[in-house]
């Protein structure tokens, strides 16, 4: 069954093509649903169903999606009972997909060297916007993301390198190398071949080693922790960058309705409260962050 919203959003009953499980809890799924595919974009996610038994759908960052094949790909980590349940779902069973929703990053010429940093579950978007910007001759994206768990990605070391950053940090995620994307992981763990610090902390060393000139084609997309955001709001704002910021939150219907994902955001007529799932999940950072 596929029924469509104003032919943006659709509802799809997906089938489990693939569930891969890494360490500390964390699952890849991918599903069938070629409409959620056709119309996703770096930014979006999707409402899902996790079991039969339990009717709250849960939200879920799209990381990667195949529009010839239809598949969708989605990390989670199984927290809660929602997610506890959707990790049990096997391959070949189906579930119900209602995306893709909200408001995307979006580019822009101007800004052709974009800075993409992302925490924990927000990295799925950042691989999303990397995979939508490889090929792309105008832009020069660049990627640090952090975990504290171990990252559940392939992961090989760079040829790649990024000024700023010690030779001895060149862990990556293979499908950016392989996108001839650079990028380095961060931690605090000690992890072999990582940054030693946060995501904010690796992108300021790689900002200093830039001129006046080229950092007015830096901005920054952001996705994770609430205060890894309001880290990188207030990077944005000591090097003058513009930045934009995927919220994550709790959510009920998803598509506006409820009003149950609402954010204080400051506009040109004064504080706002917008929905995170229709208004969002993409903000720019001086709005949601405006003390920062």
């Amino acid at each position: 069954m596929t029924t469509s919203n104003r032919n943006t959003i659709f509802l799809e009953d997906a089938k489990i093509i693939g569930h891969a499980v890494h360490s500390d809890e964390q699952f890849v799924l991918r599903v069938h649903a070629p409409k959620c595919a056709a119309k996703a974009q770096a930014g979006s996610f999707a409402h899902v169903t996790c079991d039969p038994q339990l009717p709250m759908r849960r939200p879920l960052s799209i990381m990667q999606v195949d529009v010839e094949e239809g598949w969708v790909d989605f990390l989670y980590k199984n927290v809660g009972d929602g997610l506890r349940l959707l990790s049990q779902r096997k391959v070949n069973d189906t579930i119900s997909v209602l995306g893709p929703i909200g408001k995307p990053f979006e580019l822009h010429d101007t800004h052709t060297k974009p800075l993409l940093l992302g925490g924990g579950v927000g990295i799925p978007p950042m691989v999303f916007l990397a995979d939508a910007l490889r090929g792309n001759a105008n832009f020069s994206p660049l990627l640090f993301v952090g975990s504290e768990v171990p990252f559940p990605f392939d992961l090989t070391d760079s040829s790649l390198d990024v000024a700023g950053i010690d030779a001895s940090c060149r862990q990556t995620l293979k499908l950016l190398e392989d996108w001839s994307i650079p990028a380095r992981l961060t931690t605090l763990q000690g992890y072999d071949g990582c940054f030693d610090g946060y995501v904010t902390q690796a992108a300021a060393r790689w900002l200093d080693t830039l001129s006046d000139q080229e950092k007015t084609q830096v901005e920054i997309f952001a996705c994770g922790p609430t205060p890894m955001l309001e880290a990188c709001a207030k990077l944005a704002k000591d090097y003058g960058l513009p930045a934009q910021v995927s919220l994550e939150e709790h959510m009920a219907c998803a598509v506006g309705g409820c009003a149950g994902c609402t954010v204080r955001v400051e506009t040109p007529t004064g504080p706002a409260m917008k929905r995170i799932c229709v208004d969002g999940p993409v903000f720019d950072a001086y709005e949601v962050f405006p003390a920062t």
